[in-house]
């Protein structure tokens, strides 16, 4: 089990080794890769949680989707109140960049490739709900945190951000049965399968022009990647596994929330005011280390489920 996820977060990586020769090549730039992250995250993430949807209903899947967003939810409120107590820094800006970064998860970008290499395209399904749970925290909670002002908290911006729009199209689509035409299908299966190549390139080029030395001498930074990579899903697994989760469910939530640090951090940094460099060293050596955390975790859950 261990050598197949191995396997699967070492193809990852080639891709994103590909995104750091295109860095140092001068090929992509900022702008690029802005645009490349903006394609991914309003049309390839909703086309691939949509996907994961067109499928018959069956009542056991629905109590399957049921039990995941609660543990989703569950999971998020363990890492938020963890975050609290455990990184504290009199530097603010440096505090929020830290919390926001052990909360929040690579969950689109690093675990749904890995997700339907493991598990198919039901991995992929359990997957969609947690990211719009992801989603829904991230555009209250964390921006809340970043900002510190309320007033950026948009009920409407809630809705229909890109990651839950797509889980409510998918979930009419799943519950009423309704029959997709494959002129219609098969363009949203070709825009899904760009989910994997290009956000590995964009994370390999943010890698690229980050200050890796930097990150490895900040003792708060590396506590942050502990936490996150190591520390919290460990403890959101055991608590899962007490509560009875089991099978797929309990790999595919571990998958999710073992990745590495959310690319969100940077973006969210830059435009409200949060440590900016710390955030891309998170981002950076968080996805480094992760070729070593994430089998491990991911091989456990298996082992346990």
């Amino acid at each position: 089990m261990f050598i197949n996820v191995l396997t699967q977060v070492i193809i990852l990586f080639i891709l994103i080794f590909v995104g750091v020769i295109l860095a140092k090549c001068k090929i992509l730039n900022d702008t690029a890769v802005k645009s490349m992250t903006d394609f991914v995250l309003m049309v390839v993430t909703p086309c691939v949680i949509i996907k994961s949807f067109i499928r018959e209903f069956e009542p056991a899947l629905l109590q399957k989707l049921l039990i995941n967003v609660t543990a989703t939810v569950f999971i998020h409120f363990l890492f938020i109140i963890l975050s609290r107590l455990l990184l504290k820094s009199k530097n603010l800006s440096e505090q929020k960049v830290l919390q926001f970064g052990v909360i929040f998860s690579n969950c689109g970008f690093m675990s749904i490739p890995l997700q339907q290499a493991i598990l198919g395209e039901e991995g992929v399904f359990l997957a969609a709900s947690y990211v719009a749970i992801f989603n829904l925290f991230v555009w209250s909670y964390g921006v809340l945190l970043m900002s510190g002002d309320k007033k950026y908290l948009a009920p409407k911006k809630l809705i229909l951000n890109p990651g839950v729009a797509g889980v409510l199209v998918g979930l009419v689509i799943f519950l009423l049965s309704i029959p997709i035409p494959k002129i219609i299908a098969e363009p949203i299966s070709y825009f899904a399968a760009l989910n994997t190549p290009i956000p590995m390139v964009i994370i390999g080029y943010h890698l690229a022009n980050s200050s890796i030395l930097a990150g490895v001498k900040n003792i708060r930074c590396l506590w942050g990647i502990a936490l996150r990579l190591f520390i919290f899903p460990l403890t959101a697994l055991a608590i899962l596994y007490l509560f009875g989760i089991r099978g797929d469910m309990l790999v595919s939530l571990a998958i999710s929330c073992c990745a590495p640090t959310a690319a969100n951090t940077t973006m969210f940094a830059t435009k409200y005011g949060g440590d900016t460099s710390l955030s891309v060293n998170m981002v950076s050596l968080s996805t480094l280390f992760s070729l070593i955390s994430m089998p491990v975790i991911v091989t456990l859950a298996q082992y346990i489920a």
